[in-house]
Formats: structure tokens, sequence, C-alpha cells
């Protein structure tokens, strides 16, 4: 499976899949709250007919999630080993990935928590429950028990998604140790895994609109007018999420890449700029190679973080997976630990790692999906914030962009022990 990064997506228009999932609960919401504001008469009998609906398009996607996950990280292990045998400067790109990655995702959890108390979700926010209960609390000091499955079956089978991703990682690592030809046919029983699902699921998206409708009207008759405030609330949520981490980039850079703020700032302003009208980081890789040249950085480290950066490593993506995340698990009531928000913090920095390569609508799932379940929120009101995502996105390409210029930069930085200002590098 090539993980390659998505190609840049068309401008927003009438006739693309988000449009078209935006208009559908756009409509949907409006149809609930005017059916709930001046017909209430007719708000159940409509319930008892779009519920069935959304739900049905809703369990048509979860029932990926599983197979899609343990597949992608199998593969993803396999040809990060593969990636990490390059070269030195590979390996080395992988091991800050993977730990800036983690670092990202803990300050999603880390700035979500305090902002989601200081700014509870509203009123409406409340609709967003789904009529599936939430897992139940983990008592203290017994999180770790179910860390290691016993039955790796039963944990897919009830979606258990830590010991499930443990599972995969073992199984991964482990993958890459037997005969050659022995690996090379599995992985391509995996990566036919991957793409079977990945068919199923643009399927179920192709009914996107009609599903999110359905799932929008139930929200809009039951919250009325609070349901676009509390959508507006998650997304401001998630933005403040994608900020963190792109000001976390300019410190990093600024403390281990030698680097001043000022400096950085003026090479990464352009790319910042193309990400935010493309929204792709792979549209922003020229100017990438630019921005780091300027910066000094060497061509020999960049002309190969950069690529791999642009491929895998997705920091902001993974504080905002956290941040949905926890967000749904707030929503629904479920007490959070700091042992479990760890836990959630580790699948969805190795979750975020192998979902590489995947469309928009598709990673949100297989991205969000593991976490919220490791936190033991429900699914149910993922596909309306798929709706309302194209405004997070922007600022996740904003953020991911940055940290590839940070990291690249780290990397190769000039041996002198000077600092580059910003009157050198302009």
């Amino acid at each position: 499976m090539n993980h390659a990064s998505a190609p840049p997506r068309p401008p927003l228009g009438w006739n693309t899949p988000s449009t078209r999932i935006l208009i559908g609960l756009a409509i949907g919401l409006a149809a609930g709250m005017a059916v709930g504001g001046q017909a209430p008469h007719l708000s159940e009998p409509a319930l008892a007919m779009t519920t069935p609906i959304g739900r049905l398009w809703l369990d048509a996607l979860t029932m990926t999630v599983v197979p899609l996950v343990f597949g992608l990280l199998v593969t993803a292990i396999g040809s990060a080993a593969s990636s990490a045998s390059a070269g030195g400067a590979t390996a080395r790109a992988m091991a800050w990935f993977s730990a800036l990655l983690i670092g990202a995702c803990a300050i999603g959890a880390l700035v979500t928590l305090p902002l989601l108390d200081w700014l509870p979700i509203p009123d409406g926010g409340l609709t967003l429950r789904s009529t599936q209960a939430p897992s139940p609390p983990v008592e203290q000091g017994a999180w770790f028990e179910g860390l290691i499955p016993a039955n790796p079956v039963k944990a897919a089978a009830e979606t258990s998604m830590t010991p499930l991703v443990v599972f995969a990682l073992f199984f991964g690592f482990a993958m890459t140790r037997i005969r050659e030809d022995l690996r090379i046919s599995l992985a391509r029983v995996f990566e036919g895994l991957v793409e079977t699902m990945l068919v199923i699921v643009r399927w179920v998206l192709l009914a996107g609109p009609l599903g999110v409708m359905a799932l929008g009207f139930g929200v809009g008759a039951q919250a009325g007018g609070g349901a676009a405030g509390a959508l507006l609330h998650y997304v401001l949520t998630v933005v403040f999420a994608c900020l963190a981490v792109t000001v976390a980039a300019y410190i990093l850079v600024a403390l281990v890449g030698r680097i001043s703020p000022f400096a950085f700032a003026r090479r990464a302003g352009p790319v910042q700029a193309i990400a935010l009208g493309t929204q792709s980081s792979l549209a922003c890789l020229p100017a990438m190679i630019d921005a780091s040249s300027a910066m000094r950085t060497s061509v020999s480290v960049s002309s190969v973080v950069l690529p791999l950066a642009v491929a895998i490593f997705r920091a902001a993506s993974g504080a905002a997976n956290v941040a949905v995340a926890i967000y749904l698990a707030k929503a629904h009531g479920v007490a959070l630990t700091p042992a479990t928000v760890c836990v959630a913090v580790l699948v969805a920095a190795a979750v975020s790692l192998a979902a590489v390569g995947l469309p928009a609508q598709v990673s949100f799932f297989a991205t969000i999906g593991p976490v919220a379940l490791a936190l033991g929120a429900p699914l149910g009101a993922l596909p309306l914030l798929l709706a309302v995502e194209t405004i997070p996105d922007l600022f996740r390409t904003l953020g991911n962009v940055t940290a590839d210029l940070a990291v690249t930069r780290i990397l190769g930085r000039p041996r002198s022990s000077q600092p580059v200002e910003a009157s050198h590098a302009l």
C-alpha cells in the first residue's frame, strides 16, 4: 500500500463530498428546528423515521473501524521498519516524528481539558450524545489491566481499541522478524484488507448526505437553535488545540533548532498561506523546500525529512483528534482520569502514524474513532462533526506544515552554535 500523502483538495465547490455532507447537515438541522419549533406534534413520528436511517448509516461506517485500524497499524509498522533501515537520517526522523507526535497529542489533551472546564459544552451540545451508552468508567488503579488483550478476537468484537492497538503493534513488529517471503505474503494480505475496507467506506460515504441529514434532524429537533451554537463551540475547541501545537512548534524550533522565532516565522509565512489555501500538506512541499533552504537547513537532510514529514507527521491533526475525542467524552459525561487520557494520547499517536494517505473523510473516522473508544465515548456524533470539519481542517494543515518545517530545521540545523536571526534570514 502506498502511504503517500493525500493529493491536494480541489477548491470548495457544490459537488465535493465535504460540501454535500455539510449541505445535508444544514438541511437536517433546519428541518429539525422547524419541526421541533413550529410543529412539535410531528417531531416524534419524524424522529421515528429518521433515527433508524442515521443509525444504520453510522453502523455501516463503524463496522470498518476495527479491521481498517488493525490493517493500517500492521502495514505502517512494516513500512516504517523498511524506511528506518534505509538510512540514518530516516531513522532519526522517524524517532523524532514518533516523540513529537506523542507530545502534540499530549498538548491537545492538556489544552482541551481545562478549556472545556472553563468554557463548558453548551446545552445544545448534549444532543450530540449517542443513544449508545458510554463504556463504564475504569476503576482507579485498574486502567492497565486491559492493555494486553487475553483474547484479541474478543477485544475486536467488543471494539476495545486500546488492547487491540497494543496487539496490532506486537503483531506488526513481530511480522518484521519473520522470514522475508512470509512477511511479504502476510503484508499483502493486510494491504488487501485495508484497500477493501476503504472501498466499503467510500460506498458508505456516498450516502453521507442522507445519513448526516437524518442525524442532523434529530439534533435540530431536540436542541433547536442551540445545536448551531454547540457545533460552533466544538469548532473553536478543535481550532484552539491546533493553534496550541502551532505555537509549540515555534517554541521548539527556537530552543532546539537554533533559529530566532522571527526568522522562522518569516520563512514559514508563505508556506502557511499555501496551507490555508489548499488544505494540503503535499501542495506545500515545494514551498517548504524553499523555506528550509532559506533557513540554512542541510539540503541532504531536508530532501529526506520533508517528504517523509509530509507523508506521515501530522502533529496538529493528532492534537485535534485527541480534542475531538475528549469533546465527545465530555458530551457523554464520561469520567476522564489522567491514566485513561494518557492511554488515549498514545493510541492517538499510533493511529495517526498509521493512517497516512487516507482521504480526509475516511481518516476522520479511522483516527478519531479509536481514540474516542479508548476514552469510552460512543461515536454517534462523529458524522455531525465531520460535516463541520472544513474550518478545523484549515488549522490542522496550518499546524502540520509548521511542525514539518520545525522538525526539518531541528534535524538539519547548521553546525554553527550561533542562532539564525531574523535579519540573516531575510
